[in-house]
């Protein structure tokens, strides 16, 4: 099954996203649908007003979602790339709601960095509030995966040993275009690319990723209670800008196209905020 926010007539409405339209499931977006208990059965017997999938303006996936949780350092090629050891625990950090974007909109170059890198990443969005979870229950709280790019200031990022500053501007991460549901796409393996201009620029297995997204939520549901509607960003390969010799970085008219086999793709181009 295949959810999605998508923007109508001046707001937006949850959707599941069949093979010949859109359903709307009565919610204004998937965070409202997964606060409900019963929200897979609710969303898979929806028989709301449908829209044609041609031209569909998907908002982001989750509008407003508690937590946002990101996850550097999560394969192994990029972490070598970056000279840097393999890590013990999960790296962590934020963003915050402002800074999402849906899969087709433009991504904004702040006026203030030079140095817009790309970082293509499997996201996975939670469905059932959760505290202290095992591998089991973390799995079960999985409500589906997604695709995010968490496009990130690299000039600003490495002003502190913090990186929240460089993670977080506003509408730079493309997130959706749908959830996809464990049962159509485990997220276990399938090929992750990023691709700008038609170049492709990342390239690897999901099943390369150091910590898995069980894992993850397991881990992370120690720290804090995860809610519905937050979004874990599990962290990105190899292949960014900011460790190619020299540097390259995100411009003005790029076309950035990132993809997960099996899950879906945002396709969004880059534009020079103004001053």
């Amino acid at each position: 099954m295949k959810l999605a926010t998508i923007r109508v007539g001046g707001g937006t409405r949850a959707v599941r996203v069949d093979a010949g339209a859109a359903v709307e499931l009565g919610a204004a977006d998937l965070v409202e649908v997964l606060r409900r208990p019963d929200w897979r059965a609710a969303a898979a017997a929806a028989d709301g007003p449908a829209h044609p999938l041609d031209g569909l303006d998907y908002a982001p996936l989750v509008t407003a979602p508690e937590k946002i949780i990101c996850v550097g350092h999560n394969y192994r090629d990029h972490i070598r790339e970056m000279g840097r050891e393999l890590p013990e625990h999960p790296t962590l950090f934020a963003k915050y709601s402002r800074s999402l974007i849906g899969a087709y909109d433009d991504i904004v170059l702040p006026a203030v960095s030079e140095a817009m890198d790309w970082e293509a990443e499997l996201a996975l969005v939670i469905g059932t509030e959760i505290r202290n979870a095992d591998e089991d229950q973390a799995r079960a709280a999985i409500a589906g995966y997604a695709v995010l790019n968490d496009v990130t200031a690299r000039d600003w990022q490495y002003r502190t040993l913090q990186w929240l500053q460089g993670k977080t501007f506003e509408a730079t991460t493309p997130l959706g275009p749908w959830l996809v549901t464990p049962d159509e796409a485990p997220a276990t393996s399938g090929e992750l690319r990023c691709e700008l201009d038609g170049e492709v620029m990342q390239r690897t297995d999901l099943a390369g990723l150091l910590f898995t997204p069980v894992e993850l939520v397991a881990y992370l549901s120690k720290i804090i209670t995860l809610a519905p509607g937050d979004v874990i960003a599990t962290g990105t390969p190899g292949g960014v800008g900011h460790a190619r010799k020299p540097p390259r970085y995100l411009t003005d008219g790029t076309a950035v196209t990132t993809t997960i086999e099996g899950i879906g793709e945002c396709r969004n181009v880059c534009r020079r905020e103004k001053a």
